[in-house]
């Protein structure tokens, strides 16, 4: 039977005259989940906007979706820690796949950036009023106090994986394979790299299934070259605190994990390898295409088995990462908890869109590299997880060359807001993990110049 509050006072009350003072704990009469608005900051022309979904229930809500109305000449632009559909001007987040489920009494939020005047209204969580989304105030002035340290992306809802990697990594590829680059057996890489991607494992008769060996024609060129010696090669490298991974697929790849059995078959085949060879984890460089819900289903399987230091890294294409919705995206956001870097391939491309999704910029400078790494940083990825992929100088890649000192330039400007170019990000990102090179081979043929100005700079990040 249930009681009404009056009544429970009525009770107290009566008590209390009998016996005296008594102190009675009433039961909470909790409000239901609520959505809160608040600008971040304001520059004029723009803001960032952040919502904050409170569940003050007794059940854990499981789902969410905010949705709300901006005026006439108001635009959204980036975001993270949901997904975004539009119609017109009414926007309507919803959840990822790691932050649906909030606790009685806990709360997740969300953010994004606004051009144009105004801000939401009408809001609604879950069909009804949000009880608290009322756009505040912002601020008087956009300038922090002086005690506030230069803001940065969000913070993680996960904690970075357990890898044992320095904080800023330079990641190169080692060519399994013989081309106009010099050939390198895997211990001669130059000791500057924290991570080398060996250059790949290729598809097999099975479909999801890779195989590696020794390429043949490498073999030769090195006077002789065996699986064992390059099995020893690995435990050299990683003696020297270095980190040694399978790259699956490269350019002519045709590596397809499009079903549930296949996902089997390429955790299966990659633990095979890392039993094998002893690597330390995966690099996904699949340049025609995935479907992101069977490999993030072999990524967790793999992991599972490998354990939390396994390293899970990407190569996608510049075009991949465009959106959240595009499939490279869906799948780092969807394994962001497992997830150790992406390193984008800012190279033959051509001109793209960067995070202000009002202007082309060009390959091969600064703002480029910045801003298409924006994307990634205000979209969902930790700054941990992004790093920048660039090729190691002349017959490295077909377009996007450039020298070190502008890959050093992108890193100071996505990490302290210096030497930028004229597109600034709307914040820093000290935890930028840091970069990747193509190839190892390639650096060397150009006297080591990449890695000798990008790594040590690399150690004065923040």
């Amino acid at each position: 039977m249930k009681r009404s509050r009056a009544l429970v006072l009525s009770l107290v009350t009566a008590l209390t005259a009998a016996v005296g003072a008594v102190w009675v704990a009433l039961p909470a009469f909790a409000a239901g989940a609520t959505a809160s608005f608040v600008k971040t900051s304001d520059w004029g022309s723009g803001w960032e906007g952040k919502y904050t979904i409170t569940n003050g229930g007794g059940s854990t809500v499981n789902g969410w979706s905010v949705s709300f109305d901006l005026p006439a000449g108001t635009t959204l632009g980036s975001y993270w820690d949901a997904l975004l559909t539009s119609s017109g001007q009414r926007h309507t987040f919803t959840n990822r796949s790691w932050n649906g489920s909030i606790a009685p009494g806990a709360s997740v939020s969300f953010g994004f950036l606004g051009s144009g005047p105004g801000a939401p209204t009408n809001c609604l969580l879950n069909g009804a009023p949000c009880g608290g989304g009322t756009p505040t105030t912002p601020p008087p002035t956009t300038t922090p106090p002086p005690t506030t340290p230069p803001p940065t992306t969000p913070p993680p809802t996960t904690p970075p994986p357990t890898t044992g990697l320095p904080k800023h990594i330079l990641t190169g590829y080692w060519h399994n394979f013989d081309n106009p680059a010099v050939e390198l057996r895997l211990r001669d890489v130059p000791a500057e790299y924290d991570v080398v991607a060996v250059a790949f494992a290729e598809a097999t008769a099975t479909p999801g299934a890779v195989t590696f060996a020794v390429d043949p024609g490498l073999s030769a060129a090195l006077g002789g070259y065996t699986d064992a010696d390059f099995s020893a090669d690995v435990r050299t490298l990683q003696s020297r605190g270095k980190k040694v991974i399978i790259s699956v697929g490269g350019e002519t790849g045709r590596v397809a994990v499009n079903d549930a059995a296949s996902a089997v078959a390429f955790s299966n085949s990659v633990y095979a390898l890392i039993q094998r060879y002893g690597f330390d984890g995966v690099d996904i460089d699949l340049e025609n295409g995935l479907n992101p819900t069977y490999m993030a289903q072999a990524l967790r399987s793999l992991r599972s088995r490998v354990g939390a230091n396994l390293i899970i890294a990407m190569a996608p294409q510049t075009i991949d990462m465009q959106s959240p919705g595009a499939s490279y995206f869906k799948l780092a956001l969807d394994i962001k908890d497992i997830l150790t870097v992406v390193n984008t391939q800012f190279y033959n491309s051509g001109a793209m869109l960067g995070c202000d999704n009002n202007a082309a910029y060009a390959q091969g400078t600064v703002n480029f590299i910045v801003a298409l790494a924006c994307i990634q940083l205000e979209a969902g990825l930790r700054p941990d997880q992004v790093g920048l992929g660039l090729p190691a100088g002349p017959g490295a890649a077909g377009g996007g060359v450039v020298a070190p000192s502008v890959v050093n330039a992108a890193l100071d400007c996505l990490t302290r807001g210096t030497n930028c170019g004229s597109f600034r990000p709307p914040r820093t990102y000290p935890g930028l993990r840091g970069a990747m090179t193509w190839s190892v081979n390639w650096d060397v043929t150009n006297n080591n110049a990449f890695a000798r100005t990008v790594a040590p700079h690399l150690d004065t990040l923040p």
